[in-house]
């Protein structure tokens, strides 16, 4: 077997000796969105070093666990913190969380993520949707010998992003009040903050938003296919497009003070997706 797929289903079955819910609906939530996951009507949570061979997440505000629950009437897995490509693990681990939760049931991946802006029309605050992405800056999750069990060797990325669900996306801000940005997700290794030539090198590109994250999990997820969603918080600018130095706390500061929007407008989404 796939030291990859046997690794991943050896994951699945721990998991599964712990809980059994079947959910339609997988949500990985950002730095300083975690606490989304305690409002909904939770049904068990299984920490992550319960679950034997899983990747364990290193960053600070992020809890470490999934949180099985419903939203309304919709079943749903929440990954209460990600593991990064930054923090060592090969990107094999970084995207088994998400196919793990593929295997679960879930036919639909939301993705959030901190995000700094790279289109000068953003502010601190904004949301995005993102409409595709550019992860050319990390590894390809499908890199390797093919998991056939999941999906195939070269699996067609053109809607990466669901327009269905761009569009119920589009609809619910409406109907919220909510402004949404559009935009373009590039995602690069970190740890480190970008320099501003690599920021404007992302502006070239065409890149609305800069981060560490989800590109990776949105690539692995179609391939199994599962139809997906993402949603970046702009909590900076990137470096150079303002003077401001730029430091983790100012990301959950931001989170923080627009987290009451954004758990309105997943709480609202998740349902009609």
């Amino acid at each position: 077997m796939n030291p990859v797929y046997e690794k991943l289903n050896k994951c699945f079955h721990s998991l599964k000796e712990k809980v059994d819910f079947q959910p339609e609906v997988a949500l990985i939530l950002g730095s300083g969105l975690g606490d989304f996951a305690e409002e909904i009507n939770i049904v068990t949570t299984v920490d992550y070093h319960e679950i034997e061979g899983f990747p364990i997440s290193t960053v600070k505000g992020h809890k470490g666990r999934f949180v099985f629950g419903y939203v309304e009437n919709t079943p749903v897995v929440i990954m209460q913190g990600r593991v990064h490509y930054y923090e060592g693990y090969p990107m094999s681990d970084v995207v088994l969380p998400t196919r793990l939760m593929g295997m679960l049931g879930a036919k639909k991946l939301f993705l959030t993520n901190a995000a700094g802006g790279v289109n000068t029309d953003y502010k601190p605050g904004d949301f995005m949707m993102i409409t595709d992405h550019i992860a050319t800056g990390v590894p390809s999750p499908l890199i390797g010998e093919n998991l056939e069990e999941l999906g195939t060797r070269f699996p067609d990325m053109s809607d990466i992003y669901s327009p269905r669900i761009q569009d119920i996306i589009k609809e619910s801000g409406k109907r919220l009040g909510i402004e949404l940005r559009e935009g373009i997700y590039i995602q690069l290794t970190g740890p480190a903050y970008e320099t501003p030539a690599e920021i404007r090198m992302c502006r070239i590109l065409g890149g609305d938003a800069v981060g560490m994250s989800t590109a990776c999990e949105a690539t692995a997820a179609r391939h199994m296919g599962m139809e997906v969603c993402g949603i970046s918080c702009i909590t900076n600018m990137a470096a150079g497009v303002s003077k401001e130095k730029l430091n983790h706390k100012e990301v959950q500061e931001t989170a923080d003070r627009v987290s009451k929007e954004f758990k309105a407008l997943v709480s609202y989404l998740i349902p009609r997706i």
